[in-house]
Protein backbone atom coordinates (compact mmCIF):
# COMPACT_ATOMS: atom_id res chain seq x y z
CA UNK A 1 0.00 0.00 0.00
CA UNK A 2 1.25 2.88 -0.51
CA UNK A 3 1.38 5.92 1.98
CA UNK A 4 3.07 9.45 1.50
CA UNK A 5 4.65 12.22 3.46
CA UNK A 6 3.25 15.43 1.66
CA UNK A 7 0.69 17.45 3.44
CA UNK A 8 -2.08 17.85 2.10
CA UNK A 9 -3.25 21.63 3.29
CA UNK A 10 1.80 20.64 0.59
CA UNK A 11 20.30 20.09 -20.15
CA UNK A 12 32.11 23.55 -37.10
CA UNK A 13 34.22 23.44 -39.40
CA UNK A 14 35.72 27.06 -40.58
CA UNK A 15 39.04 27.41 -41.06
CA UNK A 16 40.91 25.64 -38.18
CA UNK A 17 40.03 22.56 -39.22
CA UNK A 18 42.70 22.27 -41.76
CA UNK A 19 44.81 22.87 -38.61
CA UNK A 20 42.62 19.69 -36.86
CA UNK A 21 43.27 17.78 -39.81
CA UNK A 22 47.13 18.34 -40.17
CA UNK A 23 47.11 17.42 -35.79
CA UNK A 24 44.97 14.44 -36.83
CA UNK A 25 47.53 13.35 -39.21
CA UNK A 26 51.01 13.52 -37.62
CA UNK A 27 48.92 11.65 -34.52
CA UNK A 28 47.20 9.13 -35.88
CA UNK A 29 49.91 6.50 -35.37
CA UNK A 30 49.99 6.87 -31.74
CA UNK A 31 45.92 7.36 -31.29
CA UNK A 32 46.04 4.04 -33.24
CA UNK A 33 48.20 2.39 -30.68
CA UNK A 34 46.25 3.83 -27.56
CA UNK A 35 43.95 1.54 -26.62
CA UNK A 36 40.42 2.85 -26.18
CA UNK A 37 38.78 4.27 -22.89
CA UNK A 38 35.89 2.91 -20.87
CA UNK A 39 33.25 5.69 -19.94
CA UNK A 40 33.74 6.94 -16.59
CA UNK A 41 31.43 5.46 -13.66
CA UNK A 42 28.01 6.99 -13.58
CA UNK A 43 28.12 9.73 -10.46
CA UNK A 44 25.00 8.65 -9.63
CA UNK A 45 22.42 5.90 -9.24
CA UNK A 46 20.05 7.70 -11.81
CA UNK A 47 22.65 8.00 -14.42
CA UNK A 48 23.59 4.26 -13.36
CA UNK A 49 20.10 2.73 -14.18
CA UNK A 50 19.66 4.79 -17.52
CA UNK A 51 23.27 3.23 -18.52
CA UNK A 52 22.28 0.17 -17.50
CA UNK A 53 19.25 -0.37 -19.40
CA UNK A 54 21.18 0.97 -22.54
CA UNK A 55 23.53 -1.21 -21.96
CA UNK A 56 21.67 -4.43 -21.08
CA UNK A 57 19.33 -3.95 -24.47
CA UNK A 58 22.63 -3.96 -26.46
CA UNK A 59 23.66 -7.05 -24.78
CA UNK A 60 20.63 -8.51 -25.97
CA UNK A 61 20.19 -12.69 -24.67
CA UNK A 62 23.75 -12.44 -23.09
CA UNK A 63 22.39 -8.95 -20.07
CA UNK A 64 22.04 -11.27 -17.34
CA UNK A 65 21.08 -8.13 -14.61
CA UNK A 66 22.54 -5.46 -13.25
CA UNK A 67 22.94 -3.44 -9.92
CA UNK A 68 24.51 -0.16 -8.38
CA UNK A 69 27.39 -0.16 -5.96
CA UNK A 70 26.56 2.79 -4.39
CA UNK A 71 29.17 3.43 -1.81
CA UNK A 72 31.74 3.28 -4.86
CA UNK A 73 29.51 4.80 -7.06
CA UNK A 74 30.16 1.91 -9.78
CA UNK A 75 27.62 0.00 -12.28
CA UNK A 76 27.63 -3.64 -12.05
CA UNK A 77 26.24 -5.68 -14.94
CA UNK A 78 25.88 -9.74 -14.92
CA UNK A 79 26.61 -11.06 -18.71
CA UNK A 80 26.59 -14.62 -19.49
CA UNK A 81 30.24 -14.43 -21.98
CA UNK A 82 33.40 -13.13 -22.16
CA UNK A 83 32.92 -11.14 -25.15
CA UNK A 84 29.45 -9.43 -23.35
CA UNK A 85 31.75 -8.83 -20.78
CA UNK A 86 34.11 -7.04 -22.80
CA UNK A 87 31.60 -4.83 -24.31
CA UNK A 88 29.85 -3.91 -20.98
CA UNK A 89 33.60 -2.38 -19.57
CA UNK A 90 33.86 -0.51 -22.85
CA UNK A 91 30.42 0.98 -22.05
CA UNK A 92 31.49 2.32 -18.67
CA UNK A 93 30.56 -0.65 -16.01
CA UNK A 94 32.50 -3.67 -14.09
CA UNK A 95 31.04 -6.66 -15.63
CA UNK A 96 30.53 -9.87 -13.92
CA UNK A 97 30.25 -13.27 -16.31
CA UNK A 98 27.35 -15.35 -14.31
CA UNK A 99 26.06 -18.48 -15.10
CA UNK A 100 21.67 -17.53 -15.85
CA UNK A 101 20.63 -15.15 -18.18
CA UNK A 102 18.01 -12.93 -18.02
CA UNK A 103 15.94 -14.21 -20.16
CA UNK A 104 16.37 -17.52 -18.12
CA UNK A 105 15.44 -15.66 -15.02
CA UNK A 106 12.35 -14.63 -16.31
CA UNK A 107 11.54 -17.54 -17.86
CA UNK A 108 11.46 -18.87 -14.00
CA UNK A 109 9.32 -16.08 -13.03
CA UNK A 110 7.26 -16.87 -15.82
CA UNK A 111 6.82 -20.44 -14.06
CA UNK A 112 6.08 -19.39 -10.54
CA UNK A 113 3.23 -17.04 -11.58
CA UNK A 114 1.59 -19.78 -13.46
CA UNK A 115 2.21 -22.52 -11.63
CA UNK A 116 2.71 -21.02 -7.85
CA UNK A 117 1.20 -17.45 -7.37
CA UNK A 118 0.03 -18.21 -3.66
CA UNK A 119 -0.77 -15.60 -1.34
CA UNK A 120 1.73 -14.21 0.85
CA UNK A 121 4.67 -15.63 -1.26
CA UNK A 122 6.64 -12.55 -3.57
CA UNK A 123 9.60 -13.11 -5.67
CA UNK A 124 11.81 -11.12 -7.53
CA UNK A 125 15.75 -11.69 -9.55
CA UNK A 126 18.37 -10.76 -7.51
CA UNK A 127 21.30 -10.16 -9.74
CA UNK A 128 23.87 -9.92 -6.77
CA UNK A 129 22.77 -13.97 -6.18
CA UNK A 130 21.85 -14.47 -10.04
CA UNK A 131 18.61 -16.33 -8.50
CA UNK A 132 15.18 -15.08 -8.85
CA UNK A 133 14.84 -15.32 -4.50
CA UNK A 134 11.36 -16.52 -3.84
CA UNK A 135 9.95 -15.57 -0.12
CA UNK A 136 7.02 -17.55 1.67
CA UNK A 137 5.08 -15.69 4.61
CA UNK A 138 4.54 -17.55 7.55
CA UNK A 139 0.42 -18.08 6.53
CA UNK A 140 2.15 -20.38 3.59
CA UNK A 141 1.83 -24.22 5.38
CA UNK A 142 0.47 -27.14 4.94
CA UNK A 143 -0.12 -28.31 0.75
CA UNK A 144 0.90 -24.74 -0.18
CA UNK A 145 4.03 -24.98 1.04
CA UNK A 146 4.63 -28.01 -0.26
CA UNK A 147 3.19 -26.61 -3.82
CA UNK A 148 5.69 -23.89 -3.64
CA UNK A 149 8.83 -26.28 -2.71
CA UNK A 150 8.06 -28.18 -5.36
CA UNK A 151 7.88 -25.70 -8.16
CA UNK A 152 11.02 -24.04 -6.51
CA UNK A 153 13.13 -27.33 -7.18
CA UNK A 154 11.87 -27.63 -10.22
CA UNK A 155 13.74 -24.85 -11.52
CA UNK A 156 16.86 -25.80 -9.92
CA UNK A 157 19.66 -23.11 -9.31
CA UNK A 158 17.74 -20.31 -11.07
CA UNK A 159 15.62 -20.01 -7.68
CA UNK A 160 16.28 -19.68 -4.13
CA UNK A 161 13.28 -20.57 -1.56
CA UNK A 162 13.05 -18.28 1.75
CA UNK A 163 10.31 -18.06 4.55
CA UNK A 164 9.71 -14.96 6.67
CA UNK A 165 8.25 -14.99 9.96
CA UNK A 166 6.22 -11.63 8.86
CA UNK A 167 2.99 -11.30 6.85
CA UNK A 168 2.74 -9.97 3.20
CA UNK A 169 0.22 -7.31 3.41
CA UNK A 170 -1.03 -3.90 1.80
CA UNK A 171 0.19 -1.57 4.66
CA UNK A 172 -3.74 0.36 4.95
CA UNK A 173 -5.32 1.80 8.34
CA UNK A 174 -8.40 3.18 9.85
CA UNK A 175 -6.43 6.59 9.66
CA UNK A 176 -4.40 9.12 9.76
CA UNK A 177 -2.56 11.73 7.24
CA UNK A 178 -5.53 11.27 4.00
CA UNK A 179 -8.56 10.24 5.69
CA UNK A 180 -11.50 8.22 4.59
CA UNK A 181 -14.46 6.65 6.18
CA UNK A 182 -13.03 2.80 5.54
CA UNK A 183 -9.00 3.73 5.32
CA UNK A 184 -6.01 5.85 6.48
CA UNK A 185 -3.42 5.99 3.76
CA UNK A 186 -0.18 8.64 3.40
CA UNK A 187 -0.64 11.02 0.57
CA UNK A 188 2.36 9.58 -2.22
CA UNK A 189 3.03 12.93 -4.60
CA UNK A 190 1.01 15.41 -5.45
CA UNK A 191 0.68 16.22 -9.57
CA UNK A 192 -1.53 17.89 -11.51
CA UNK A 193 -3.42 16.49 -14.18
CA UNK A 194 -5.21 18.90 -17.32
CA UNK A 195 -3.92 21.53 -15.23
CA UNK A 196 -5.77 20.98 -12.14
CA UNK A 197 -4.20 19.42 -8.40
CA UNK A 198 -4.53 15.54 -7.71
CA UNK A 199 -2.64 13.16 -5.70
CA UNK A 200 -1.16 9.94 -6.31
CA UNK A 201 -1.73 7.23 -3.53
CA UNK A 202 -2.29 3.34 -3.29
CA UNK A 203 -4.50 1.58 -5.64
CA UNK A 204 -5.70 -0.20 -2.19
CA UNK A 205 -6.37 3.18 -0.73
CA UNK A 206 -8.70 4.63 -3.46
CA UNK A 207 -10.34 1.29 -3.94
CA UNK A 208 -11.43 1.71 -0.14
CA UNK A 209 -12.22 5.38 -0.08
CA UNK A 210 -14.10 8.21 -2.24
CA UNK A 211 -14.19 10.51 -0.35
CA UNK A 212 -10.70 12.14 1.80
CA UNK A 213 -10.31 14.56 4.46
CA UNK A 214 -7.29 16.32 6.02
CA UNK A 215 -8.41 15.07 9.57
CA UNK A 216 -10.26 12.43 11.17
CA UNK A 217 -14.15 13.02 10.55
CA UNK A 218 -13.41 16.45 8.84
CA UNK A 219 -14.43 18.31 5.95
CA UNK A 220 -13.86 16.36 2.12
CA UNK A 221 -10.74 17.90 0.56
CA UNK A 222 -10.34 15.34 -2.25
CA UNK A 223 -12.23 12.96 -3.96
CA UNK A 224 -10.95 9.60 -5.27
CA UNK A 225 -10.97 9.42 -9.60
CA UNK A 226 -9.52 6.16 -10.26
CA UNK A 227 -7.65 3.46 -8.77
CA UNK A 228 -6.50 -0.17 -10.07
CA UNK A 229 -5.24 -2.87 -7.91
CA UNK A 230 -3.86 -5.55 -8.24
CA UNK A 231 -2.63 -6.31 -11.26
CA UNK A 232 -0.83 -2.77 -9.97
CA UNK A 233 -1.29 -0.43 -7.20
CA UNK A 234 -1.87 3.02 -7.54
CA UNK A 235 -4.67 5.26 -7.82
CA UNK A 236 -5.17 9.03 -8.76
CA UNK A 237 -7.32 11.94 -6.35
CA UNK A 238 -8.64 15.23 -7.49
CA UNK A 239 -7.91 17.83 -4.60
CA UNK A 240 -10.55 21.13 -4.16
CA UNK A 241 -8.65 23.47 -6.60
CA UNK A 242 -8.37 26.24 -3.60
CA UNK A 243 -5.81 24.04 -1.30
CA UNK A 244 -2.13 23.97 -1.32
CA UNK A 245 -0.58 21.73 -3.44
CA UNK A 246 3.24 21.76 -3.30
CA UNK A 247 6.10 19.27 -5.15
CA UNK A 248 7.38 18.01 -1.71
CA UNK A 249 7.44 15.67 0.85
CA UNK A 250 7.35 15.96 4.68
CA UNK A 251 10.45 14.96 6.12
CA UNK A 252 8.74 14.89 9.61
CA UNK A 253 11.91 17.10 11.24
CA UNK A 254 10.48 20.66 10.22
CA UNK A 255 11.62 20.16 6.49
CA UNK A 256 10.01 19.80 3.34
CA UNK A 257 11.83 17.86 0.41
CA UNK A 258 11.32 19.36 -3.00
CA UNK A 259 9.91 16.82 -5.59
CA UNK A 260 10.79 17.92 -9.82
CA UNK A 261 11.50 14.76 -11.60
CA UNK A 262 10.96 11.31 -11.94
CA UNK A 263 13.43 8.27 -12.06
CA UNK A 264 13.75 4.72 -12.20
CA UNK A 265 15.10 2.84 -9.10
CA UNK A 266 18.49 0.54 -9.28
CA UNK A 267 19.23 -2.32 -7.08
CA UNK A 268 21.98 -0.90 -4.77
CA UNK A 269 20.33 2.72 -4.80
CA UNK A 270 20.01 4.54 -1.33
CA UNK A 271 16.22 6.00 -1.13
CA UNK A 272 14.11 6.69 1.97
CA UNK A 273 10.70 6.58 1.88
CA UNK A 274 8.26 8.72 4.01
CA UNK A 275 4.90 7.69 5.55
CA UNK A 276 2.39 9.11 8.06
CA UNK A 277 2.45 5.87 10.38
CA UNK A 278 6.14 5.65 10.60
CA UNK A 279 7.25 8.95 9.39
CA UNK A 280 11.17 8.94 6.92
CA UNK A 281 13.18 5.58 6.89
CA UNK A 282 15.83 5.08 4.61
CA UNK A 283 17.79 1.91 2.75
CA UNK A 284 18.90 -0.01 -0.33
CA UNK A 285 16.97 -1.14 -3.47
CA UNK A 286 16.33 -4.82 -3.60
CA UNK A 287 14.91 -5.71 -5.95
CA UNK A 288 12.82 -4.45 -9.49
CA UNK A 289 10.36 -5.87 -11.27
CA UNK A 290 8.93 -7.89 -8.57
CA UNK A 291 5.44 -9.75 -7.90
CA UNK A 292 3.69 -9.67 -4.50
CA UNK A 293 1.17 -12.27 -4.06
CA UNK A 294 -1.22 -10.47 -2.05
CA UNK A 295 -4.38 -12.24 -0.36
CA UNK A 296 -6.38 -9.60 -2.73
CA UNK A 297 -4.74 -10.91 -5.31
CA UNK A 298 -1.13 -10.69 -7.15
CA UNK A 299 0.98 -7.24 -8.29
CA UNK A 300 3.44 -7.29 -10.82
CA UNK A 301 6.43 -4.76 -11.52
CA UNK A 302 6.75 -3.51 -8.07
CA UNK A 303 10.13 -2.17 -6.28
CA UNK A 304 11.81 -3.80 -3.64
CA UNK A 305 13.21 -2.17 -0.22
CA UNK A 306 14.89 -3.29 2.61
CA UNK A 307 13.26 0.11 4.63
CA UNK A 308 10.77 -0.90 6.54
CA UNK A 309 6.88 0.21 6.57
CA UNK A 310 3.65 -0.08 9.06
CA UNK A 311 -0.38 0.14 8.73
CA UNK A 312 -1.06 3.53 7.56
CA UNK A 313 2.12 3.84 5.72
CA UNK A 314 -0.11 2.99 2.49
CA UNK A 315 0.57 5.08 -0.34
CA UNK A 316 3.26 7.37 0.76
CA UNK A 317 6.14 8.19 -1.44
CA UNK A 318 9.84 6.57 -2.12
CA UNK A 319 12.64 8.82 -3.20
CA UNK A 320 15.83 9.93 -3.54
CA UNK A 321 16.70 13.41 -2.95
CA UNK A 322 14.34 15.31 -5.32
CA UNK A 323 13.58 12.46 -7.42
CA UNK A 324 10.16 10.51 -7.39
CA UNK A 325 10.69 6.41 -7.31
CA UNK A 326 7.52 5.03 -6.02
CA UNK A 327 4.40 4.68 -4.08
CA UNK A 328 4.34 2.85 -0.78
CA UNK A 329 2.20 -0.77 -1.76
CA UNK A 330 3.04 -3.36 1.35
CA UNK A 331 5.82 -5.05 3.53
CA UNK A 332 6.37 -7.82 5.90
CA UNK A 333 7.71 -7.12 9.42
CA UNK A 334 8.09 -3.34 10.84
CA UNK A 335 10.02 -0.73 12.18
CA UNK A 336 10.90 -2.08 15.51
CA UNK A 337 12.31 -5.47 14.88
CA UNK A 338 13.14 -4.58 10.54
CA UNK A 339 11.36 -5.61 7.06
CA UNK A 340 11.02 -4.75 3.62
CA UNK A 341 8.75 -3.29 1.65
CA UNK A 342 7.45 -2.80 -1.66
CA UNK A 343 6.74 0.31 -4.11
CA UNK A 344 4.55 0.77 -6.87
CA UNK A 345 6.33 2.74 -9.79
CA UNK A 346 5.87 6.42 -10.11
CA UNK A 347 6.60 6.48 -13.36
CA UNK A 348 3.91 3.75 -14.89
CA UNK A 349 1.59 5.59 -12.21
CA UNK A 350 1.79 9.16 -13.79
CA UNK A 351 1.59 7.50 -17.37
CA UNK A 352 -0.87 5.75 -16.79
CA UNK A 353 -3.04 8.55 -15.09
CA UNK A 354 -1.94 10.92 -17.13
CA UNK A 355 -0.64 13.12 -14.81
CA UNK A 356 3.05 14.52 -14.34
CA UNK A 357 4.88 15.88 -10.56
CA UNK A 358 4.07 19.33 -10.29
Amino acid sequence: MKHTSAPMSRTALGGAGAVALIAAALTLQSAQAAPAKAAPEPPTATAAAQRARDISSALGANAAGFYYDARNHKLIVNVTTAAAADKARGAGAEARIVKHSLTSLNAARATLKERAAIPGTSWAMDPKTNQVVIVADRTVTGDRLKQLKTVASSLGDRAALRQSAGTLRPLIAGGNAVWGSAARCSLGFNVIKDGKPYFLTAGHCTNAVRSWSATQGGPEIAVTETGTFPGDDFGIVRLAPDLAHPSKVDLYNGRMQSITTVGDPIVGEKVQRSGSSTHVHGGDITAVEVTANYQEGSVDGLIQAGVCAETGDSGGPLFEGDTALGLTSGGRGDCLLGGESFYQPVREALEKTGSHIG
